[in-house]
């Protein structure tokens, strides 16, 4: 297909990186026949969530709830029945969050926003959330605890969840599995992650996908780089069999 064509653009884990994300805007050029999808995860870690929120805001991107919008949507509509939970926020980068809106106080129009996100998009033939899916319960029994934050017995599954779906995902830095180096993307049974990491020191780089073309853009947040390659180039396929499953990894943020 023409890459003069109509796209559909995936964007991973900003995780607050602003001036990184709008490189990246810049480099992919969309035009009003162009689609937009955000994976989640907007917030936290980086300096500048507010401005990256706006953004998508203002531009009536589509976007997923990520586990970072989660956490903060329960600490804030919840109140004090969260109060264990705030300081796990804080040091998964929630600090940052807070400091980027004016006077540490999230705007009602946003928490509202966050409040409405879905957990994942049917686009047919690619399948988005945030996380993953847990792959022993069916669809409709999905909860937004598995949707946000799955990660090693969806990375591990022997055969594709949706027998005609590309699943893409983030939340899991894809340099984090076996065989996979910073700023390439990672496949396994079904799904294909695009969380290369962002806010990560090792990595640094923020990925957008032509899903259409077979095009990924990517700018080094840390490095002012960017670059645009064919999507099979950077590609690094995951083996599930030599991936080590360990419950507690579900939860890291």
């Amino acid at each position: 297909m023409s890459a003069e064509s109509h796209r559909r653009i995936v964007i991973g884990d900003v995780h607050g990186h602003y001036k990184g994300l709008m490189t990246l805007m810049n480099a992919i050029a969309p035009t009003s026949l162009d689609s937009i999808y955000f994976l989640g995860d907007l917030i936290d870690r980086g300096p500048q969530s507010a401005d990256v929120v706006s953004f998508v805001i203002e531009n009536n991107y589509q976007c997923l709830l990520g586990n970072h919008e989660q956490m903060l949507v329960n600490i804030l509509t919840q109140g004090h029945k969260q109060a264990p939970n705030i300081q796990a926020w804080l040091y998964s980068g929630g600090q940052a969050t807070v400091a980027s809106y004016q006077q540490g106080v999230v705007p009602y129009d946003h928490v509202e926003w966050f409040e409405s996100l879905p957990t994942y998009l049917d686009l047919g033939d690619v399948w988005l959330v945030h996380a993953g899916v847990d792959p022993f319960i069916p669809l409709e029994n999905q909860t937004s605890e598995q949707l946000c934050w799955v990660r090693d017995e969806f990375h591990s599954i022997q055969k594709p969840y949706f027998p005609d779906k590309l699943m893409i995902i983030g939340h899991t830095i894809t340099f984090t599995m076996p065989g996979v180096a910073p700023g390439q993307l990672a496949q396994g049974q079904g799904w294909l992650d695009i969380d290369t990491g962002a806010y990560h020191p090792r990595s640094g780089w923020l990925t957008g996908l032509d899903i259409t073309n077979g095009i990924a853009y990517q700018v080094n947040v840390l490095k002012n780089l960017r670059r645009v390659l064919p999507m099979e180039e950077i590609v690094a396929h995951v083996n599930p069999s030599v991936w080590k499953y360990t419950h507690t990894s579900k939860r890291r943020a």
